[in-house]
């Protein structure tokens, strides 16, 4: 253990604070931010994905933020791989990197050491089964995985789209099944000895109203102009799902109002977030800290990484 990377982790839910704990952790302790957010990867992308400005940043250096055009695709073994060499160039310095993010798949694929086989990718193949979940639903598809790989189907919903078609994408272009690869990946030891801080609130009503209020926020920011500028140039990538813009979208095209639009933002954010903390509520190495309940958050911060230092 003692010739493992130390690294402090600051994770849970959207709008919960994690970006200003991670810059005081990161000020205390002399460290730089690792960047945990599978969309501030994206330039222009400023007022959606609620990334730092330079005065909430405070002169830290942020690794892994605001570096890829939209068009580009990116995918989660590209993100492993740079957090790795973020982290090596952080402790040459002689500084401690600070994990920051609510993507609770990077978090975990980089801390525990994921490693990604090599993956051809056949699109005639996945147009073929995007078309199919499309006209037999989740279900049917998932019911068709446990014939070939029971684990990964308990653990697909319907509405997992995405994950069901990389499930028998993978199958049929390989042979190889989810929960075989997700087995062979965990074969190397992870190098970091990780302290990991959540942050939640025990009434759950509470970090709602946060989130209510960070979309009047960036409506104030002027989220519309940024969402507006960003279909007329992008269309069909990735990026073009994120939370704010895609809610926004019919507004846009005159389909709905306003309020119906900010409406659908705040309840697909809450909902997003929901997610994010059913996903860390997995990891029982996270130190959670209720914020609703706790008047000096970093203090309280600040103890859990002391004994871990």
């Amino acid at each position: 253990m003692n010739d493992k990377i130390k690294i402090i982790a600051v994770v849970g839910p959207t709008a919960s604070g994690k970006t200003a704990l991670a810059v005081e952790i990161a000020k205390k302790y002399g460290g730089e931010i690792i960047s945990a957010d599978s969309m501030q990867i994206y330039k222009g992308m400023d007022i959606a994905t609620a990334k730092p400005t330079d005065e909430e940043k405070q002169g830290i250096p942020h690794h892994l933020m605001d570096f890829l055009d939209p068009k580009e695709g990116f995918s989660v073994s590209q993100y492993v791989e740079l957090a790795h060499k973020a982290a090596a160039e952080i402790t040459g310095r002689g500084k401690p990197p600070v994990l920051c993010g609510g993507t609770g798949l990077y978090v975990r694929s980089f801390l525990e050491n994921i490693t990604f086989a090599q993956e051809n990718t056949d699109p005639e193949l996945r147009k073929k089964l995007e078309a199919r979940y499309d006209t037999q639903g989740g279900q049917a598809m998932i019911d068709h995985i446990r014939s070939f790989d029971p684990q990964t189907a308990e653990k697909l919903i319907p509405s997992q789209r995405k994950r069901i078609i990389r499930a028998i994408e993978l199958y049929e272009s390989t042979g190889r099944t989810m929960s075989r690869q997700l087995e062979d990946s965990r074969k190397n030891p992870s190098p970091y000895d990780v302290t990991a801080i959540g942050l939640t609130c025990r009434d759950r009503q509470k970090l709602y109203d946060r989130i209510n209020r960070r979309v009047d926020i960036m409506l104030e920011k002027g989220i519309l102009q940024e969402a507006k500028a960003f279909y007329s140039e992008y269309k069909g990538q990735t990026a073009s799902a994120a939370i704010g813009y895609k809610e926004l979208k019919p507004y846009l095209d005159g389909e709905i109002s306003l309020e119906e639009a900010a409406e659908k933002l705040r309840l697909e954010t809450r909902h997003y977030a929901k997610r994010q903390l059913t996903w860390f509520r997995r990891d029982e190495y996270i130190h959670w800290i209720e914020t609703d309940m706790c008047e000096d958050v970093f203090g309280e911060a600040e103890k859990i990484i002391d004994r871990f230092m």
